[in-house]
């Protein structure tokens, strides 16, 4: 066999040249157009569904938001497992699809499914699934310092969430910007039980009023002059003062 196929390519020197040209050929083009990755992503075709649930003990994380989302996500098609984790105040649930599966029909079909999940959820509280993304795709760690001392780690905070991460955000093939540290700026009453328990106030009276102050109301139209205005009443709380 090897012998006829010598001879053959002997006597059909121009084909023999002929196939080496095209077989070398297709191969530059694909070492050219074949994508490399300093750290390929090897994971598994994930989604993940974030639920928090304040204030519970992981047992009734698990009973109450884990085992319903689990038991839900195990009908997604495609899945091939699904994990729960239950901690104190949070739910992770992990859907792995086959590694065939395109990463976005896998979010939507985990978000149609949610829809359903979320009806056997407590009140108040809503699952999210996680960015596409994963920990193979941090490029980028950077710190923001003040040399100049004027501010504080509250106004540095404040200047990566309201300015910074969404230009970044705006970058292509940017996914998430994850924001570790600082102090976020808050306003927090401290209620005197002994003085409300004196005035005969509940404490539900306080939350009700606070939330009810910190809002914006639409009224009627005046009609002055052949123009008409806009009658609302602004009330957002704004400083120490307000409250």
């Amino acid at each position: 066999m090897i012998a006829r196929l010598i001879h053959w390519s002997i006597a059909n020197r121009f084909l023999v040249l002929l196939a080496t040209l095209i077989v070398s050929a297709a191969g530059v083009v694909a070492v050219l157009k074949t994508p490399l990755d300093a750290l390929p992503d090897l994971s598994d075709v994930q989604v993940i569904v974030r639920t928090t649930y304040p204030g519970q003990a992981p047992q009734v994380v698990e009973d109450q938001v884990t085992y319903p989302l689990t038991t839900t996500m195990l009908s997604v098609p495609g899945a091939k497992a699904v994990r729960g984790y239950s901690l104190f105040g949070d739910s992770y649930v992990y859907i792995l699809f086959d590694d065939k599966t395109d990463l976005y029909w896998a979010r939507s079909r985990v978000l149609e499914y949610l829809n359903t999940a979320a009806r056997r959820l407590p009140e108040g509280v809503a699952p999210a699934i996680g960015p596409d993304a994963t920990g193979v795709g941090w490029i980028y760690e950077y710190a923001l310092v003040d040399k100049s001392g004027r501010h504080d780690l509250a106004q540095l905070r404040s200047l990566q969430d309201w300015f910074l991460k969404y230009e970044l955000q705006a970058l292509p093939n940017v996914s998430e910007v994850a924001t570790i540290g600082g102090m976020v700026k808050q306003y927090q009453i401290l209620i005197d039980p002994d003085r409300l328990r004196a005035l005969g106030i509940p404490l539900g009276q306080v939350m009700s009023a606070v939330q009810q102050a910190n809002s914006e109301t639409g009224g009627s139209i005046v009609e002055l002059a052949e123009a008409e205005y806009m009658v609302r009443a602004s009330g957002y709380l704004q400083s120490v003062a307000d409250f």
